[in-house]
Protein backbone atom coordinates (compact mmCIF):
# COMPACT_ATOMS: atom_id res chain seq x y z
CA UNK A 1 0.00 0.00 0.00
CA UNK A 2 0.91 3.58 -0.56
CA UNK A 3 0.96 3.68 2.89
CA UNK A 4 3.56 1.45 3.60
CA UNK A 5 0.97 -1.10 5.06
CA UNK A 6 1.69 -5.13 4.12
CA UNK A 7 -1.71 -6.59 3.98
CA UNK A 8 -2.00 -10.41 3.84
CA UNK A 9 -4.99 -10.95 1.71
CA UNK A 10 -5.84 -14.60 3.13
CA UNK A 11 -5.51 -13.82 6.95
CA UNK A 12 -5.87 -9.66 6.76
CA UNK A 13 -5.16 -7.65 10.02
CA UNK A 14 -7.31 -4.52 10.93
CA UNK A 15 -3.45 -3.14 12.57
CA UNK A 16 -2.71 -3.03 8.24
CA UNK A 17 -5.68 -1.16 7.28
CA UNK A 18 -5.42 2.53 6.65
CA UNK A 19 -8.59 4.86 5.21
CA UNK A 20 -6.04 6.79 2.93
CA UNK A 21 -5.01 3.35 1.49
CA UNK A 22 -9.08 2.72 1.42
CA UNK A 23 -9.84 6.32 0.05
CA UNK A 24 -7.14 6.26 -2.29
CA UNK A 25 -7.80 2.77 -3.80
CA UNK A 26 -11.96 3.38 -4.32
CA UNK A 27 -11.12 6.56 -5.95
CA UNK A 28 -9.23 4.59 -9.25
CA UNK A 29 -11.41 1.47 -9.12
CA UNK A 30 -14.04 1.80 -12.04
CA UNK A 31 -17.75 0.69 -11.20
CA UNK A 32 -19.06 -1.08 -14.35
CA UNK A 33 -16.02 -2.15 -16.04
CA UNK A 34 -15.13 1.52 -16.46
CA UNK A 35 -18.40 1.44 -19.12
CA UNK A 36 -19.59 4.65 -17.90
CA UNK A 37 -20.53 8.14 -19.72
CA UNK A 38 -18.63 11.47 -18.99
CA UNK A 39 -14.45 12.47 -18.64
CA UNK A 40 -14.11 10.50 -15.63
CA UNK A 41 -14.51 6.64 -14.45
CA UNK A 42 -17.28 6.27 -12.09
CA UNK A 43 -15.31 5.67 -9.14
CA UNK A 44 -16.70 2.64 -6.13
CA UNK A 45 -15.36 5.88 -3.53
CA UNK A 46 -18.18 7.82 -5.34
CA UNK A 47 -20.99 4.85 -5.49
CA UNK A 48 -19.91 4.59 -2.22
CA UNK A 49 -21.16 8.14 -0.81
CA UNK A 50 -24.12 7.96 -3.46
CA UNK A 51 -25.05 4.69 -1.53
CA UNK A 52 -24.76 6.40 1.69
CA UNK A 53 -26.45 9.33 0.69
CA UNK A 54 -29.24 6.87 -0.58
CA UNK A 55 -29.70 5.18 2.56
CA UNK A 56 -29.96 8.61 4.48
CA UNK A 57 -33.48 9.01 3.19
CA UNK A 58 -34.66 4.84 3.10
CA UNK A 59 -33.25 4.22 6.73
CA UNK A 60 -35.88 3.28 8.93
CA UNK A 61 -35.88 5.08 12.43
CA UNK A 62 -35.15 1.70 14.12
CA UNK A 63 -31.97 0.81 11.84
CA UNK A 64 -31.16 4.64 12.48
CA UNK A 65 -30.90 4.43 15.99
CA UNK A 66 -27.97 2.04 15.36
CA UNK A 67 -24.68 3.51 16.42
CA UNK A 68 -22.47 3.99 13.20
CA UNK A 69 -24.94 2.58 10.84
CA UNK A 70 -23.45 5.13 8.48
CA UNK A 71 -20.57 4.26 8.37
CA UNK A 72 -21.33 0.92 7.91
CA UNK A 73 -23.20 1.74 4.85
CA UNK A 74 -20.35 4.32 3.64
CA UNK A 75 -17.68 1.19 3.78
CA UNK A 76 -19.96 -2.00 2.18
CA UNK A 77 -17.65 -1.82 -1.08
CA UNK A 78 -14.34 -0.92 1.12
CA UNK A 79 -12.39 -4.62 0.36
CA UNK A 80 -12.51 -3.39 -3.24
CA UNK A 81 -9.95 -0.65 -2.51
CA UNK A 82 -7.17 -3.68 -2.91
CA UNK A 83 -9.66 -7.25 -4.92
CA UNK A 84 -11.30 -4.65 -7.36
CA UNK A 85 -14.65 -4.53 -8.44
CA UNK A 86 -15.47 -7.82 -9.61
CA UNK A 87 -18.84 -7.99 -11.76
CA UNK A 88 -21.90 -9.90 -9.75
CA UNK A 89 -21.68 -12.16 -13.06
CA UNK A 90 -17.65 -13.27 -12.95
CA UNK A 91 -18.45 -13.15 -8.75
CA UNK A 92 -20.91 -16.08 -9.16
CA UNK A 93 -18.67 -17.94 -11.70
CA UNK A 94 -15.61 -17.67 -8.76
CA UNK A 95 -17.97 -18.97 -6.18
CA UNK A 96 -17.06 -19.26 -2.37
CA UNK A 97 -13.15 -18.52 -3.07
CA UNK A 98 -14.01 -14.98 -3.62
CA UNK A 99 -16.38 -14.53 -1.18
CA UNK A 100 -14.56 -15.90 1.77
CA UNK A 101 -11.46 -13.45 0.74
CA UNK A 102 -13.88 -10.76 0.92
CA UNK A 103 -15.48 -11.54 3.92
CA UNK A 104 -12.66 -11.61 5.55
CA UNK A 105 -11.32 -8.56 4.35
CA UNK A 106 -14.83 -6.69 5.20
CA UNK A 107 -14.12 -8.14 8.81
CA UNK A 108 -10.43 -6.58 9.22
CA UNK A 109 -12.05 -3.47 7.71
CA UNK A 110 -14.97 -3.19 10.22
CA UNK A 111 -12.61 -4.21 13.54
CA UNK A 112 -10.15 -1.39 12.21
CA UNK A 113 -12.92 1.34 12.43
CA UNK A 114 -14.80 0.70 15.47
CA UNK A 115 -17.34 -1.74 14.02
CA UNK A 116 -18.21 -5.11 14.67
CA UNK A 117 -16.78 -7.92 12.14
CA UNK A 118 -20.58 -8.41 10.94
CA UNK A 119 -22.68 -5.64 10.76
CA UNK A 120 -26.17 -6.38 12.39
CA UNK A 121 -28.81 -7.61 9.64
CA UNK A 122 -31.08 -4.67 9.32
CA UNK A 123 -27.63 -2.40 8.48
CA UNK A 124 -26.46 -4.86 5.98
CA UNK A 125 -30.01 -4.82 4.21
CA UNK A 126 -30.34 -1.15 4.49
CA UNK A 127 -27.00 -1.26 2.59
CA UNK A 128 -28.04 -3.92 0.04
CA UNK A 129 -31.56 -1.77 -0.56
CA UNK A 130 -29.75 1.44 -1.08
CA UNK A 131 -27.01 -0.67 -3.32
CA UNK A 132 -29.13 -1.76 -5.60
CA UNK A 133 -30.96 1.90 -5.94
CA UNK A 134 -27.48 3.65 -6.75
CA UNK A 135 -27.19 0.74 -9.21
CA UNK A 136 -30.53 1.64 -11.17
CA UNK A 137 -29.60 5.11 -11.15
CA UNK A 138 -25.99 4.48 -12.48
CA UNK A 139 -27.22 2.08 -14.98
CA UNK A 140 -29.54 4.39 -16.32
CA UNK A 141 -27.77 7.30 -16.34
CA UNK A 142 -23.88 6.22 -16.57
CA UNK A 143 -24.08 2.89 -17.91
CA UNK A 144 -26.27 2.98 -21.44
CA UNK A 145 -28.96 0.33 -19.68
CA UNK A 146 -32.63 1.25 -20.94
CA UNK A 147 -35.18 1.48 -18.12
CA UNK A 148 -36.71 -1.56 -18.85
CA UNK A 149 -33.78 -3.68 -18.81
CA UNK A 150 -32.80 -1.48 -15.40
CA UNK A 151 -36.14 -2.27 -13.57
CA UNK A 152 -35.88 -6.21 -14.24
CA UNK A 153 -32.24 -6.09 -12.40
CA UNK A 154 -32.33 -3.70 -9.95
CA UNK A 155 -36.28 -3.09 -9.28
CA UNK A 156 -38.04 0.29 -9.20
CA UNK A 157 -36.29 3.19 -7.87
CA UNK A 158 -37.68 5.36 -5.09
CA UNK A 159 -38.22 9.39 -5.71
CA UNK A 160 -34.52 11.20 -4.34
CA UNK A 161 -33.65 14.91 -4.09
CA UNK A 162 -31.60 15.79 -6.25
CA UNK A 163 -28.81 16.90 -3.42
CA UNK A 164 -28.48 12.82 -3.96
CA UNK A 165 -28.88 13.01 -7.78
CA UNK A 166 -25.52 15.12 -8.36
CA UNK A 167 -23.55 12.00 -6.77
CA UNK A 168 -24.05 10.60 -10.54
CA UNK A 169 -21.72 13.12 -12.07
CA UNK A 170 -18.22 11.44 -12.30
CA UNK A 171 -15.91 13.01 -10.17
CA UNK A 172 -11.73 12.91 -10.81
CA UNK A 173 -9.91 10.59 -8.48
CA UNK A 174 -8.74 12.90 -6.33
CA UNK A 175 -11.82 14.41 -5.80
CA UNK A 176 -13.51 11.12 -5.24
CA UNK A 177 -10.65 10.27 -2.76
CA UNK A 178 -11.03 13.53 -0.99
CA UNK A 179 -14.75 13.21 -0.61
CA UNK A 180 -14.80 9.72 0.61
CA UNK A 181 -12.51 10.82 3.42
CA UNK A 182 -14.08 13.88 4.40
CA UNK A 183 -17.49 11.74 4.88
CA UNK A 184 -15.44 8.86 6.35
CA UNK A 185 -14.31 11.51 9.07
CA UNK A 186 -17.55 13.18 9.53
CA UNK A 187 -19.18 9.92 10.15
CA UNK A 188 -16.73 8.09 12.33
CA UNK A 189 -14.95 7.94 15.65
CA UNK A 190 -11.70 8.50 14.05
CA UNK A 191 -10.24 12.14 14.58
CA UNK A 192 -9.73 13.56 11.09
CA UNK A 193 -6.14 15.45 10.03
CA UNK A 194 -5.35 18.44 12.64
CA UNK A 195 -5.70 21.60 10.59
CA UNK A 196 -2.08 22.10 11.53
CA UNK A 197 -1.14 18.99 9.79
CA UNK A 198 -3.22 20.79 6.96
CA UNK A 199 -1.19 23.99 7.33
CA UNK A 200 2.44 22.25 7.02
CA UNK A 201 1.70 20.08 4.24
CA UNK A 202 0.70 23.34 2.49
CA UNK A 203 3.71 25.39 3.48
CA UNK A 204 6.15 22.25 2.46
Amino acid sequence: MLSGRRLDLLDPSPLDIEIEDIAHGLARVARWNGQTRGPHIYSVAQHSLLVEAIAAHIVTAKTAAVAQWQLGVLLHDAAEYVIGDMISPFKTVMGGTYREVEARLMAAIHLRFGLPATLRADVRDLAKRADRQAAFLEATRLAGFERAEALKFFGRPVALPQSVLSYLEPWSADEAKARFLARFFSVSAVPGPSRENDMVATSD
